[in-house]
């Protein structure tokens, strides 16, 4: 009877490891292994292409903190690389961002030239087709700073977790959590 709660209990560890891999997210290393630079000549409107975005990911931007920085602008002045007004700044050299709104989420670097050099980058949110409600924000108009925010327990997702590979697919560690579970319970002689 003990062995059966074992593995009752080791697959109800596997379910719900699962399911709050779901409700995470997927995490996105903005511009993959390049990072955010205007080094290289990263096109960022065709590696966000390549995205599936939902609400519930993370995207990460990943800089040189001298050099570069991260501002959250409305489509008028990502458009025109206008920095004047940010809905958000950021400037740690790792900034983790979990998205919480569908639409246009629109970001730039705030150096000057930066931006016109092409450091900048549209995360396009397709509404979830089983929202039914719909949302109060317009495309133009992106979330306010504090809604963007990270909490402080959201910093701590780490990058690797669900990293998309270079075409936006998520990895999945759901299979190495079963080969755990069912190593365990080779260990403990119920398998």
């Amino acid at each position: 009877m003990e062995k059966v709660a074992l593995v009752a209990t080791l697959m109800s560890m596997v379910v719900c490891g699962s399911l709050m891999e779901t409700a995470v997210g997927a995490v996105y290393a903005v511009g993959d292994s390049s990072g955010w630079t205007t080094i290289g000549n990263v096109d960022y409107k065709q590696w966000a292409a390549t995205k599936t975005f939902k609400v519930g990911d993370t995207i990460v931007f990943t800089y040189n903190k001298q050099f570069h920085n991260v501002m959250q602008v409305k489509h008028a002045d990502y458009r025109t690389c206008n920095v004047s007004a940010p809905i958000a700044a950021h400037s740690t050299g790792n900034d983790t961002i979990i998205i919480k709104t569908h639409g246009h989420h629109f970001y730039v670097c705030g150096v000057p030239g930066h931006c016109q050099a092409g450091q900048k980058v549209d995360i396009n949110v397709e509404r979830d087709s089983s929202t039914l409600a719909p949302s109060p924000l317009a495309i133009s108009d992106p979330p306010t700073s504090a809604s963007m925010q990270p909490s402080p327990s959201s910093s701590t997702i780490s990058p690797t977790l669900n990293m998309p590979n270079s075409v936006g697919k998520e990895t999945s560690s759901t299979i190495s959590r079963v080969k755990v579970v069912l190593a365990i319970a080779v260990f403990v002689g119920i398998a």
